[in-house]
């Protein structure tokens, strides 16, 4: 079953168009408050796969934030077309960066089902959301105040382990106002099916679940065959991204392998909708090593 991806938002933000530097009165000629670079674990990566993304700041040494900025991130096609964003806040906020310090920190996101294969482009920038003024970086300059950082291949979605989605899944769901945002809500058991690539790997799912109806929240277990891959419990009302390794051990000798989420308790949303539900499910991805 193909789903969509999008931990990328398709967005356009008020940063786009900004034309100010950083904080009040600020010019063109004023000195890059940090250095910026990026770093992808891969530099092919197929559509719909899982990439990390290491985000590094020097910064420089009579710089000073009186806000926290955000970093917007552009991903281009050589035509310069935008693909996808990932803008996000950095870790720590800017507003505790201090001179000379370097900051580093690293986000796992998910490729959006874009309809391009390809060298793509990297650009980011920092910007005060509030006035719209982006920061001056010491980097590559390719647009107003937005920055060269990194490339890389996008490659097709076939190179990733296909996903069978068998029983205990609900039809898949869109968010109205965003196309790209899409999920699965899970039954009590909810099973995954995929060809075994008989070596170590990590299953990648990212969630969230109703904690609001719950208490203690929901138990959730992952198994694979005999095997219980982790059990914890399901206490992230927000969607949030877990890892767990597999072990070419656990996934047999077969040809094909089975992941089993299983719950010790669901719910129904009432008002005429009847449904069993689990945990609405936004990503899973079996990655070998």
């Amino acid at each position: 079953m193909s789903r969509h991806v999008s931990v990328f938002a398709y967005v356009a933000v008020a940063a786009c168009l900004a034309t100010s530097v950083s904080c009040s009165r600020k010019t063109d000629n004023e000195p890059p408050v940090a250095t910026p670079s990026l770093t992808l674990n891969h530099d092919k990566v197929p559509i719909g796969s899982p990439v990390k993304l290491t985000y590094k700041f020097v910064v420089a040494p009579d710089a000073k934030f009186n806000s926290d900025y955000w970093v917007f991130v552009h991903v281009l096609d050589p035509t310069g077309e935008l693909l996808w964003t990932e803008d996000h806040l950095p870790t720590p906020p800017t507003s505790t960066w201090k001179p000379g310090q370097t900051v580093e920190y690293t986000r796992t996101v998910f490729v959006p089902n874009y309809p391009y294969i390809g060298e793509a482009s990297v650009r980011l920038g920092l910007y005060d959301r509030a006035s719209t003024n982006r920061a001056t970086l010491n980097a590559q300059q390719v647009g107003k105040k937005e920055y060269l950082v990194s490339k890389f291949q996008l490659q097709p979605q076939s190179e990733n382990i296909f996903l069978i989605y068998k029983d205990g899944w609900h039809p898949a769901e869109v968010a109205t106002d965003n196309a790209t945002s899409e999920w699965q809500w899970t039954k009590k058991s909810a099973t995954i099916s995929f060809k075994n690539p008989k070596k170590d790997s990590t299953f990648y799912l990212e969630f969230d679940a109703r904690t609001d109806l719950f208490t203690p929240p929901q138990q959730l277990t992952i198994r694979l065959g005999s095997e219980t891959v982790a059990s914890f419990a399901a206490d992230n009302r927000d969607r949030k991204l877990f890892t767990f390794p597999i072990t070419a051990a656990q996934l047999g000798t077969g040809d094909m392998s089975e992941l089993v989420l299983d719950l010790d308790r669901t719910f129904s949303p009432g008002n005429g909708d009847v449904r069993e539900l689990g945990i609405r499910v936004f990503h899973a991805f079996v990655e070998p090593k």
